[in-house]
């Protein structure tokens, strides 16, 4: 390669031969690669669709694009038939046939006028004024297409693909919708009267908007992969999709909760109606007790016992109203608040009767501790101790009596538990005040 020419070195027959070669596999897959393009189905839906926001200008651009690339191969088609038919004019080219295709083959030797790609809008590999013409040697032409042809399909395949998964996908949750709608309406649960009616129609907009932005805008909703660079990097935005689908989700719930009402709601009111019931009956028994340890007991405070609360009661009556008229949207939330305000109830009565009915457990508590250490100390043979029989006695009237005065009860049967201790030999009890002058002394 000691000769030179304007490209710099002149190519031999073999350099040219493989040169020629490379350059028409190159061809081939660009030509595959643009076919496939015009074709796919991305590229004909924006092509016919009437886009908005960013699909329209990225579209113009891309649309653009592409016609220029077919203008960029159609350049490169004609210099390289051009090289093809210099190489084909003998078996072995003269000096002269390789000098021209080492211009064609390496030098800037195609050229493509600048209007065209002013035409096209298309941007171009060179700032500034647009030129009268752009020349470019056929690798930096297929350089110039691959670069075009990456940003275009990237276009085509984001858009494709937000439109094969979102509309489906916002059909489906938009026939789900009209389902949950029916199924709400049939329970009484509409627009202005429940929540769950409010939620419905807002989602209904939202999906329907969202629909309408999808076909028109696709490439607003998709988000790129970061670092990928490979064409149609990424994936659909689905956020709004999904925020949708979820709010519909407990619309469905709180629907099925009303169903559930509609099918168990006698049977919770009836339980509802005997939790109450049970709660009146406990504070008219806590109250009765009240009279009797007041009358029994001495010297003791007795909390006061609250009537049975007739809010729960009306309440009660307003729920069974709601199931004869069949609001079932009413009634759900109802009877949850109920069912927690009446085993509330019960509970406070149960405590209330506790409460009032404490002194007489305390009584008969020493009532069986007394009666417990007699036998105790009548199987031992001592039943017939006179001090033994004097103390006990003594608790004995104490306990039996009303009013029964507890605190000096319970001084009594721990003075005859302390007797029976010491008579038994067993350990002390403990001293709770006893009078000294009341105790057995060490002569006994």
């Amino acid at each position: 390669m000691g000769v030179t020419g304007s490209a710099g070195p002149v190519m031999d027959r073999d350099e040219v031969d493989r040169a020629l070669a490379r350059l028409g596999a190159e061809h081939e897959a660009i030509e595959t690669s643009l076919l496939a393009l015009q074709d796919h189905a991305g590229r004909r839906l924006l092509e016919g669709a009437e886009l908005t926001g960013v699909t329209r200008e990225r579209w113009a651009a891309t649309d653009a694009s592409i016609t220029l690339l077919w203008t960029y191969f159609d350049a490169y088609t004609d210099a390289l038939r051009s090289a093809r038919d210099i190489r084909a004019r003998r078996r072995w080219s003269s000096r002269e046939d390789l000098v021209e295709l080492t211009d064609l083959l390496s030098g800037e030797s195609v050229t493509v006028a600048g209007s065209a790609a002013a035409t096209a809008n298309a941007p171009t590999l060179h700032a500034g004024a647009t030129k009268l013409s752009e020349r470019y040697s056929l690798s930096g032409l297929v350089d110039r297409m691959n670069e075009l042809y990456a940003t275009s399909l990237d276009v085509v395949v984001a858009a494709d693909a937000v439109w094969s998964a979102l509309p489906a996908r916002i059909d489906l949750l938009a026939a789900e919708l009209q389902r949950t709608r029916r199924l709400a309406h049939s329970v009484g649960v509409r627009p202005g009267e429940h929540p769950a009616g409010d939620d419905l129609e807002r989602i209904t907009r939202t999906l329907t908007r969202l629909r309408e932005q999808v076909i028109s805008d696709p490439l607003a909703f998709w988000v790129a992969a970061e670092g990928s660079s490979a064409p149609g990097g990424g994936r659909p935005d689905t956020q709004v999709y999904d925020r949708e689908a979820r709010a519909l989700e407990d619309v469905r719930r709180e629907i099925d909760a009303v169903l559930t009402v509609r099918q168990d709601a006698e049977t919770r009111i009836v339980k509802l109606r005997d939790v109450l019931s049970r709660a009146d009956r406990t504070l008219a028994e806590a109250r009765t007790a009240r009279g009797e340890v007041l009358a029994k007991i001495a010297a003791t405070e007795v909390p006061v016992v609250s009537g049975p609360p007739t809010a729960l009661q009306e309440q009660l009556a307003a729920a069974a109203e709601y199931r004869r008229q069949a609001q079932w949207h009413r009634l759900s939330p109802l009877l949850e608040a109920l069912e927690e305000k009446a085993e509330d109830e019960l509970l406070r009565a149960r405590e209330s009767l506790t409460a009032v009915t404490a002194p007489l457990a305390v009584r008969a508590e020493l009532r069986g501790r007394l009666d417990a250490y007699r036998a105790k100390v009548a199987r031992h043979g001592f039943a017939e101790d006179g001090l033994l029989v004097e103390r006990y006695e003594k608790a004995r009237r104490m306990l039996w009596s009303a009013p029964c005065d507890l605190r000096a009860a319970e001084q009594a049967v721990l003075r005859y538990q302390q007797a029976a201790a010491e008579l038994l030999g067993g350990p002390r009890v403990p001293d709770q005040g006893a009078p000294e002058d009341d105790r057995r002394g060490p002569d006994a």
